[in-house]
């Protein structure tokens, strides 16, 4: 299993918001190309970057601050945050992020998500953000009428790289993850693949929220999820990145569910 240490951006600067909200944020750096070096060195494979000023308003807010990172990584980065548009997300492409996060907009206009998995094959994520299994939209403040699993099915149908799925109610709280919504969606998500034309890239699995110890890392590992996104642990220095990569290893089967052809 992977283990992605997360980068969250508002107002300039690394946060990380309490249950989602913006109300309750704690600032934890102000430089954040500075960070990418050290998690790249302590072994991530990847690094997930949100523009959370972009989530709450539908328009990007940071992009000076997403160019250096982007500059400024030796490992592929993922970027997400109020991209709701083609040109938003071919100019994050071009910025050089290895992947789009793609989350309201999966919501309110699929057909443009759709459009982008086919586009981009193996580069879109489809951020799957649930309070109470039904997806909340708009920066997590609007509830939709889609559950998890419905938009999770969807997406990978569309031919998404992966799912990033998030318990808001457990985001940034250490109260640990939503271990069976997440093994629940990865099954969904494996069963649905038998339908599938042949050739569809796979479609991986990614946790979010809540993640406070390396057991829960371990926990998360061993029922086969793909990867794992970690903020606010790492910043509290709850676990140190290396450790959660080395624990990821170790407990995880030789065959995760979530890396079914989808």
């Amino acid at each position: 299993m992977k283990v992605i240490p997360a980068i969250d951006l508002l107002d300039g600067k690394v946060v990380r918001l309490h249950e989602g909200r913006r109300d309750r944020v704690t600032v934890f750096h102000d430089a954040p190309w500075e960070l990418v070096r050290g998690f790249a060195d302590a072994g991530a494979e990847r690094v997930h970057v949100v523009d959370l000023e972009g989530a709450f308003s539908g328009r990007a807010g940071h992009d000076d601050h997403i160019r250096r990172i982007l500059a400024a990584s030796p490992v592929p980065v993922q970027v997400g945050g109020g991209i709701r548009d083609l040109a938003a997300v071919e100019a994050v492409f071009a910025a050089g992020a290895e992947r789009v996060v793609l989350g309201t907009s999966a919501v309110k206009h699929a057909a443009f998500v759709e459009d982008a998995c086919r586009r981009y094959p193996g580069r879109i994520i489809v951020a799957v953000d649930a309070r109470d299994g039904v997806v909340a939209i708009e920066g997590w403040v609007e509830a939709s009428d889609v559950t998890a699993v419905e938009l999770g099915r969807r997406a990978a149908g569309w031919g998404a790289a992966g799912l990033l799925y998030t318990d808001i109610s457990r985001d940034g709280t250490h109260a640990g993850p939503n271990l069976a919504a997440t093994v629940a969606l990865a099954e969904a998500i494996a069963r649905a693949a038998a339908s599938h034309p042949p050739g569809m890239p796979r479609c991986e699995v990614i946790a979010s929220g809540g993640v406070a110890s390396l057991d829960d890392v371990r926990a998360l590992a061993a029922a086969g999820i793909a990867a794992a996104v970690v903020g606010r642990a790492l910043y509290d220095g709850r676990f140190l990145l290396a450790d959660a990569i080395a624990a990821a290893r170790a407990a995880a089967p030789p065959h995760a569910m979530s890396e079914a052809p989808c």
